[in-house]
C-alpha cells in the first residue's frame, strides 16, 4: 500500500484562477480610475502566463478583455456582448469575468482528467525473471 502525506496537498491551477475571479467581483464596485485593475489585469496575465505560457490564446484572450474587445475572440454569447453598451470599461470588466470563467472551466476538465490518470492502480511487477 502506498503512504500519503496527508499534510501536503498541491495547490491546484484553478484555484488560482478561482482566487483572481473573486477578486474582480470585488473589483467591479470600485471606479475605473482605480489603479488595482492595473496591479490585477497584470497579477492575471503572470498567472496565465505560468500556467499555460506566454504565447497561449487564452493570454491574448485576457490581453483583449481588458480592453473590452474580446467577444469574438472567445464567442461571448450575446447577453455576455451587451451591445448597446457604450461603457468601454464595463464592458472589459464584463469580458474579463466572461474569459476567465471560461478558462477556469476548460481548465478543471483538464485537471479532472489528470488526476483520473495519475490515481490510476500503481503496481509493480515483482523482481526476477519475467
Amino acid at each position: 500500500m502506498v503512504e500519503l502525506n496527508s499534510m501536503y496537498h498541491a495547490p491546484s491551477r484553478s484555484a488560482g484562477l478561482t482566487a483572481q475571479i473573486a477578486k474582480l467581483e470585488g473589483l467591479a464596485h470600485h471606479t475605473v480610475v482605480n489603479p488595482t485593475f492595473d496591479l490585477f489585469d497584470a497579477e492575471t496575465e503572470n498567472l496565465l502566463i505560468t500556467i499555460y505560457g506566454a504565447n497561449h490564446r487564452y493570454v491574448e484572450s485576457y490581453k483583449y478583455a481588458t480592453v473590452g474587445e474580446a467577444e469574438a475572440l472567445v464567442n461571448l454569447p450575446e447577453s455576455a456582448q451587451e451591445p448597446m453598451t457604450r461603457d468601454i470599461p464595463k464592458k472589459g470588466l464584463q469580458q474579463r469575468r466572461q474569459v476567465l470563467k471560461s478558462i477556469l472551466t476548460d481548465l478543471q476538465t483538464l485537471e479532472a482528467q489528470e488526476a483520473d490518470v495519475l490515481t490510476g492502480e500503481d503496481r509493480e511487477d515483482p523482481p526476477g525473471p519475467s
